[in-house]
């Protein structure tokens, strides 16, 4: 639509928006609070966890827990960006966010999806170097590429929202300030935008587009190579140990793009609706908790690395 002389009459300053976060529960807000917050707590647990195992053992110094470190750091703050403003419209209904708050929280969550999207193809491309090319393994995943993988997910994703986040609040904002949503999400702040929003939503659509299957292209290369391999080793415990190294990755992958695919492929029309919200709880919650209980309990490595550390802790204590 475009912009008339009566919404002209109802442009204001916008200086804060006020989140709806989840509506009516009907005396389930409190109920739900302790899920969630139990939730976020063992993400931050589990990866905390995860990023002190891994810096306290030496047999996990390698590049695929080079990784896994970057990833668990990255879904601390994915989190963290999206459920404690979340906790607080549970507890108390609809939240002010300040203008300069909600242009944060959009722009760190979106910096994070991107991160995690490279992140993931990084890693992908580490598993299929270890199974595809053994030999020249180490030679190929040394740490200047290892470096090079990570710190160009994390560049990647902080300069990529940049241009997004800048065409959408740069819109003019009528009077109505309500975000039918418990986040700064795209949809929603697009919603409350007195002036035609396409120009935003094609550009958004064409960068995420490219950040999203991009990657997730790359992955899936990865894994077709990576089958292939498998399916070429004759003996029945030889596949299963090579499958062993990528499978807790491949389960991340495709609840991360399985989530996000699910929201994203709602029709426009029914953004942020309730059944946008419980999609997206999957992929700003549920996920990030489900992660490093993947890694953990599908990983002897890990699983032992956590026993040393539990055993050392309890030595400490004991003298």
């Amino acid at each position: 639509w475009h912009l008339n002389l009566t919404d002209m009459g109802n442009l204001t300053m916008i200086k804060e928006f006020l989140l709806l976060g989840f509506g009516s529960l009907h005396g389930l807000q409190f109920f739900l609070f302790a899920i969630f917050l139990g939730i976020y707590v063992v993400t931050l647990l589990g990866n905390i966890l995860i990023l002190t195992v891994i810096s306290s053992d030496c047999s996990l110094q390698t590049p695929m827990y080079f990784f896994l470190f970057n990833f668990s750091f990255l879904e601390i703050w994915y989190t963290t960006s999206i459920v404690p403003k979340m906790l607080q419209t549970l507890l108390s209904g609809p939240e002010v966010i300040s203008f300069a708050g909600c242009v944060a929280q959009f722009y760190f969550f979106g910096s994070m999806a991107v991160v995690e999207c490279f992140l993931l193809a990084a890693m992908s491309y580490d598993r299929y170097l270890a199974i595809c090319s053994p030999l020249r393994y180490p030679s190929l995943m040394n740490l200047h590429t290892c470096v090079l993988l990570a710190g160009g997910s994390w560049l990647g994703g902080f300069l990529t929202p940049v241009v997004t986040v800048t065409m959408t609040f740069q819109l003019p904002f009528c009077a109505a300030y309500e975000i039918d949503h418990f986040f700064c999400d795209l949809a929603p702040v697009l919603k409350l935008a007195c002036s035609d929003p396409e120009t935003v939503e094609k550009t958004t659509f064409l960068m995420a587009s490219f950040v999203t299957m991009v990657p997730f292209l790359l992955t899936v290369a990865s894994y077709i190579r990576i089958v292939a391999a498998v399916l070429r080793i004759p003996s029945a415990a030889g596949k299963q140990r090579a499958f062993s190294t990528c499978s807790s990755h491949l389960i991340v992958v495709t609840l991360y793009y399985g989530t996000l695919g699910t929201v994203y492929a709602i029709p426009t029309a029914t953004q942020a609706t309730a059944l946008n919200k419980i999609f997206s709880l999957l992929y700003t919650v549920v996920t990030p908790m489900i992660n490093p209980i993947v890694y953990s309990l599908r990983n002897k490595d890990v699983k032992k690395a956590v026993r040393t550390l539990l055993n050392r802790w309890a030595y400490s204590k004991e003298t």
